[in-house]
């Protein structure tokens, strides 16, 4: 990525890694986390998968982690991907570059 990340960008995504490392640990049970973060046509594309036990991401009692890191991707013209069964979960998230 030939473009300088802003603070906001750098923010947003180290408190998204640093809640899904929190997660996949806390309640997921987890052995293992892969954290990817590629150049994508121009985006910045995120993802952190787990191979943790899942959870029904669209039940609110998905907890305010989720929702933070969704209002931050948000807020920054993002999205956000959560996908989440019986052999792990995934989080996606995309941010404008720059």
């Amino acid at each position: 990525m030939d473009a300088e990340l802003s603070p906001d960008c750098v923010r947003t995504l180290y408190r998204i890694i640093q809640e899904a490392l929190t997660n996949a640990v806390k309640h997921a049970g987890a052995t293992r986390v892969a954290v990817e973060a590629r150049d994508e046509s121009g985006s910045l594309k995120l993802s952190v998968t787990d191979d943790g036990r899942g959870f029904d991401p669209s039940t609110p009692s998905a907890g305010f982690g989720l929702a933070g890191m969704r209002e931050r991707v948000l807020l920054l013209g993002g999205s956000l991907d959560v996908r989440s069964g019986p052999a792990g979960t995934r989080i996606e998230a995309t941010l404008p570059a720059g």
